[in-house]
């Protein structure tokens, strides 16, 4: 059976949709964040990525490795916050077009690199690598965190966001609520137990793991108000059963947060080890 997450469909997938996201979910292309429960989306965005931020302790002027960047909207806002030096990479040529544009606007010198996650090839080191939402679209990821976390500075920072599946599902409970997720997002959903594992297999020190699914599932009341939107359909007519898959999906993503058979989970992991790189 050929992968839900297969690169050329991830690729192709973001390539077509992304300036319809840009349009619909504004700069930021992740979860919201709810504390009081009446922020509008967008503040819920932000305060997604000051909370990850926070934890990972990110300093002013630092350097940071943005791994799965989307159009752009995290990067430039670390840029921005923290006068960081910030790289951002994805394998969409769309994204890297608008990201750039959207840096060049605003003024703010973030480089942004088509790049392929499972191919990192940097010869530096960060203080921080930041990925949100990014690492279920990849197939090969204990090489993945093997090779990133060769990128990080001793004392770094690896802040993630990602989405998983709860453990111990019945066949017929990840049949139910997981496959139309995968199938329609592009992603594979594994344990956060296998990603610490992963990460402390890499020498990487856990300091905080969370699960985000009480501040977060507004999010899918929100996109399904918004995928009422008639050109994301007729979008989906011109792309066939592959895009009205993903548009369903949204309904499957909120009965997963709603039965918590899906996790929408955050680590910060540090490194305490010399990988012999110049930073």
């Amino acid at each position: 059976m050929p992968h839900p997450n297969d690169r050329s469909k991830v690729i192709e997938h973001y390539d077509v949709v992304s300036p319809y996201y840009r349009s619909l979910w504004g700069e930021h292309l992740h979860h919201g964040y709810w504390i009081n429960g009446d922020e509008s989306k967008e503040q819920a965005q932000l305060q997604l990525i000051e909370h990850l931020a926070e934890l990972a302790d990110i300093k002013q002027g630092c350097e940071i490795l943005d791994i799965g960047c989307g159009f752009g909207g995290s990067t430039l806002y670390l840029a921005k916050k923290y006068h960081a030096t910030v790289t951002g990479i994805t394998n969409s040529p769309v994204q890297v077009e608008m990201a750039t544009r959207a840096a060049a606007d605003q003024h703010l010198a973030a480089n942004f690199i088509l790049m392929d996650a499972e191919a990192l090839s940097f010869r530096k080191q960060f203080d921080v690598l930041w990925s949100v939402e990014s690492i279920s679209h990849y197939q090969e990821r204990r090489a993945f965190f093997a090779s990133a976390s060769q990128l990080l500075n001793p004392g770094g920072s690896f802040a993630i966001i990602d989405w998983f599946k709860k453990a111990g599902l019945t066949p017929t409970e990840h049949r139910k609520f997981i496959e139309p997720i995968e199938r329609g997002m592009f992603v594979e959903l594994q344990l956060m137990d296998e990603y610490e594992r992963m990460l402390a297999a890499n020498g990487l020190q856990i300091r905080h793991r969370e699960v985000l699914n009480k501040n977060c599932a507004k999010t899918w009341d929100v996109s399904l108000e918004i995928i009422k939107d008639k050109s994301l359909w007729s979008l989906a007519a011109r792309h066939g059963a592959q895009f009205v898959n993903y548009l369903k999906a949204f309904q499957a993503m909120r009965a997963g947060f709603a039965s918590g058979n899906f996790v929408y989970g955050l680590f910060v992991a540090s490194s305490n080890r010399n990988n012999g790189y110049d930073s």
